[in-house]
């Protein structure tokens, strides 16, 4: 869209993980308000209306009607869980919840780089998501002290 850019691509304004995508692992998309992306995106309409904010959480009518059925309407895992992941961001601080997705992204780079035969893109994405947040870093924790 026009005019649309923010500085933090991985993760967007409506609380999709873009770090962990599959379209932006391919290249296919540049992560909300990184490059092209959606050009019809209502949200990044929105955000330019509301002085450019960054994301949706920092908007005084946030949550606002778009929220509602919000994350009902597709079936993609990433996609059902943006009202819980902005929860975390919030809860967690934005640069912790950041760092625990770039965690999320080394395990997911590793499950691409030895095991992808073209056709798991997806399926490793999804299932990097739904790891618990902090999983790597206890893995690593248990490899130290043992």
């Amino acid at each position: 869209m026009k005019g649309f850019t923010r500085a933090e691509t991985r993760f967007s304004l409506c609380g999709l993980n873009c770090a962990l995508c599959s379209m932006q692992l391919g290249g296919y998309c540049p992560g909300c308000g990184g490059g092209a992306g959606n050009q019809s995106c209502a949200i990044a309409k929105c955000s330019l209306e509301h002085g450019g904010i960054q994301f949706c959480w920092e908007c005084p009518e946030y949550p606002c009607s778009r929220y509602e059925g919000f994350d009902d309407g597709d079936s993609f895992v990433p996609h059902c869980s943006r009202k819980q992941d902005i929860a975390s961001a919030r809860q967690l601080g934005l640069e912790t919840y950041l760092a625990r997705l770039e965690e999320k992204r080394v395990v997911l780079n590793t499950l691409l780089a030895g095991y992808n035969d073209g056709r798991r893109k997806t399926l490793f994405t999804t299932a990097v998501y739904l790891l618990p947040q902090g999983c790597s870093r206890r893995q690593q924790t248990a490899r130290a002290s043992a």
